[in-house]
Parts: structure tokens; sequence; C-alpha cells
């Protein structure tokens, strides 16, 4: 197992642009953190310097406290598994796992029950004569992270490898990996654009962008406690709804969020936080899953919403409509399944102001406040 140090790692090319910039992390032996951010953010370049594949243009490398920005990939101790399975067609699944052992001089003897042990962990044990043609994308997938297990490494490196799976594969392929995770007890970094894949897989999350690590945390605490506009809008799907507002003296000396068609009070908790927020302009953040269609709850406020459209998902209804009249803005809502409206039709709605942000306009950072409790799913069963 391994430990694993970026100390202020970048990637300049020949052509004066960064590919990363002033990376700084440190990920602790047998964590599992997720690189996350949109294509061409920096996120596989980094995973790839630290593989040895790219080399560091300034900064250090460390794993278990050596450097490493001089060494081969090879003498790194880790193993990269990539979206792409690159797996031997006319090789069966046991040589193809098998397949870099023993291009390192092991003996077959030797390989074989590393390759019957990683096989029985990855659900591959009745698949390992057959060859990749013969295999589901899942098994396939499978196949190149036994190949990968088979080698003991300190670390595994995972480079979008869900990417080509459906739907349904990808969701069990992630609860696969988070069970290899603790069977192995390895520390893994996995990069993925996926939110859904960030949310349920990671120790922390590392979002990217612009080839800048722009926040890293737990991921219900950076969900709940965005470090700016694009983290807020990025770590979810419908994003966070991001209105124009301004922050002003209401009735009993609350302060107030106004906005284009809604008006919400501060609540006291936040009050501190916000005082000297007034007279600049704010972009008012809500989550969609913190508008309801009930006003039950001391934080919630009504706003009139007119509906422009309707995703009925099963497990729950996605309602987009507009706000306002002179400059109308677009909200969206995550409401019960059994919540019916027509496109057209005004509804009220209504917000909890509590998990509300307020982010400066011109930086987009977040306005400080204190942050929300947060609490950690109890882990499934491996």
């Amino acid at each position: 197992m391994a430990s694993i140090e970026l100390e202020h790692v970048s990637k300049l090319y020949a052509n004066g642009a960064y590919g990363v910039r002033d990376v700084d992390l440190k990920i602790e032996d047998g964590e599992f953190v997720i690189f996350l951010g949109p294509s061409g953010c920096g996120k596989s370049t980094t995973l790839r310097m630290v593989a040895g594949l790219e080399g560091i243009t300034s900064g250090d490398i460390r794993i278990d406290g050596r450097s490493v920005a001089s060494l081969p990939p090879r003498d790194r101790n880790v193993a990269v598994v990539f979206q792409s399975y690159a797996l031997y067609p006319h090789m069966t699944v046991r040589q193809n796992m098998g397949f870099g052992l023993k291009m390192r001089g092991m003996s077959t003897a030797a390989i074989a029950p590393k390759v019957r042990d990683a096989a029985q962990m990855l659900g591959l044990a009745n698949y390992l004569d057959r060859k990749p043609a013969a295999l589901s994308g899942g098994q396939r997938q499978r196949v190149a992270l036994g190949r990968a297990i088979v080698r003991e490494p300190n670390a595994f490196l995972l480079d979008e490898p869900l990417s080509n799976l459906d739907a349904q594969l990808r969701a069990e392929m992630r609860l696969e990996l988070v069970k290899l995770h603790r069977r192995l007890g390895k520390t893994i970094i996995h990069v993925t654009h996926d939110q859904v894949e960030a949310m349920t897989m990671g120790d922390r999350i590392c979002i990217m962008r612009e080839g800048k690590m722009v926040q890293v945390g737990n991921p219900l605490e950076v969900y709940a406690n965005p470090a700016d506009t694009f983290v807020a809008k990025f770590l979810a799907t419908p994003p966070m709804n991001l209105i124009p507002a301004r922050l002003v003296a209401g009735r009993a000396g609350v302060p107030e969020v106004v906005g284009e068609g809604i008006r919400l009070s501060v609540p006291q908790r936040h009050v501190p936080a916000y005082a000297d927020a007034s007279g600049r302009p704010l972009l008012l953040g809500i989550r969609p899953e913190d508008i309801y269609e009930t006003e039950a709850g001391p934080d919630r406020q009504p706003v009139d919403v007119t509906v422009v459209a309707v995703e009925k998902l099963g497990v729950e209804t996605v309602i987009v409509g507009q706000i306002g009249r002179e400059k109308p803005l677009e909200l969206s809502a995550r409401v019960s399944r059994h919540f019916d409206a027509e496109v057209g039709q005004t509804v009220r709605l209504y917000i909890d102001a509590m998990p509300m942000h307020l982010f400066d306009a011109q930086s987009e950072r977040v306005v400080p406040r204190l942050p929300l409790e947060t609490t950690t799913p109890a882990p499934a069963a491996a």
C-alpha cells in the first residue's frame, strides 16, 4: 500500500499552455480518491503523471515518501486501468490476466494461483478459458482489473474505467469497485466526469477545472458547501439554480435576498456571515432538491413558478419553470413523484432557505458562512 503526494505539480506544454497547474495534494495510504471534472480539465493528465506516463514540468511526486518524478513507470509499482480494456483478442482471460507477470519472467506455476485468486475475487472463475470476444463489456473490464490486481501494486490508477459501459453495468461496476477497494485496502485514484461515481465511490473528491484543483473534500461536504459556482453547478444534476440577486434590509431588521421573481428571508444562522454582502451583486444558489411542493418546514418560503417542462423520472419529478416577469429566469425543482403539473401552469413551490448559498457575482466565489452539518451514509455491506 502507498500514500501519494503531489507537491505543486505542473505540466507545461511546448505551446505555452498548462495542462496541469500547481496541484498540491496528499492521498493517504488506502484512500479512495476521485479526480472529477469536465473533459480537458487535467484530471487524466494528473493521473498519468502519477503513473509516470507523462513527465512533470515542475514540482514533485512522492509515493510512500519517496520521490518518483524521475522514475520510469515500471519502477513506481502502480497499476493503471484505462477506459479501453486493451485486452489481447487472441488470448484467453487466463492468459490476458497473467501476461504482465509472464513478461516479468515469473513462472507459469507462480502465475496460476495469482490469476485464480483474482478471477475468484472478480467473479471470473468460470470464464478463464474464454477469449475477450465472448465476454460482455462488464466482464472485459473485470479482466482489465484482474490483470492489474495480479501484479499486487501499491496503488491503482483508474482512468475513466466505466465510461464504455451502459448505465446498468456502470451502476453494477461502481459497487464492485467499492467492494474491491474494501477487500484489497489499496490506494485508488479514480478519474471520472460522472458526478454519481464521484458522490458514491470516493472517500474524497478532487474537483478540477482548467488544470487546477478548485476544491477537495468529503463528497457530502463538497456538495453541501461548494467553494464557487463551478463546483455548485458541476456536482449535481440538475445543477444548482443561480439567480442574480442582492441583499436588502427586510422586515423586522431581518435581511432578505431579492432577485427576479424571488424574495427570501435570510435564516438567522446565516445573518452574521452575510452582514458584509449587502451593496454588491450576488448570485443566490438554491439546489433543485431544496425546493418543495409543500410549506411544511420552518425555513420554507414561497416562489411562484410557471412550468416550462415536466420530467417524470419514476422516483421523482423534475419541474423546470420560469420565475419573474421583466427578465424571466429558469428554475429547476426536484419534487415528489406524485406532484402533477401541466406546462404553462403557474404553481407555488417552497424554497428551503437554510441550505442556500450566496456567491459574489464578479469572482463567483462563495460568500463564506457556517457550514451545514453533513452525514455520511453507513457503508454498504461488501
